[in-house]
């Protein structure tokens, strides 16, 4: 069982962002939602050849920051996003991307029963120190 990602233990990663100055790539971030229920689903990073691949193929698309390379959502999993709408905020530093699930979920991780989860979001703060499932 992987405690960050299924353990109920509150470790936020306030490194994250000096993380991604560090991948060395020009990125802005995206909050990705579902067109229909409006619940947000994951808030990534794309740079231009990420945000050129969504708008090309209609298909969520980011720059892993931990691989640096380019992440097809639903790539190897068969958990695509299609793209809807993309908007872009106020100051142009970050987007919105409206999509469509086509499978089962968004998250790369997974419900007890092996399927995806709908959301990235789904734990909340308990207290000061841990976290329980949604």
């Amino acid at each position: 069982m992987n405690s960050l990602e299924e353990g109920l233990d509150l470790k936020l990663d306030f490194q994250k962002i000096k993380k991604v100055i560090e991948c060395g790539e020009d990125l802005i971030p995206v909050v990705v939602q579902d067109f229909h229920s409006k619940q947000v689903l994951v808030v990534a990073y794309v740079n231009q050849l990420a945000l050129d691949y969504t708008l090309q193929n209609q298909v969520a698309s980011f720059w892993s920051t931990s691989r640096n390379e380019l992440w097809v959502k639903g790539a190897t999993s068969g958990e695509f996003l299609k793209l809807i709408e993309v908007q872009v905020n106020c100051e142009q530093n970050s987007l919105l991307y409206l999509v469509e699930i086509t499978a089962q979920g968004a998250c790369h991780t997974k419900e007890e029963n092996g399927q995806p989860r709908l959301s990235c979001y789904y734990r909340k703060i308990k207290d000061k120190e841990r976290l329980e499932f949604i």
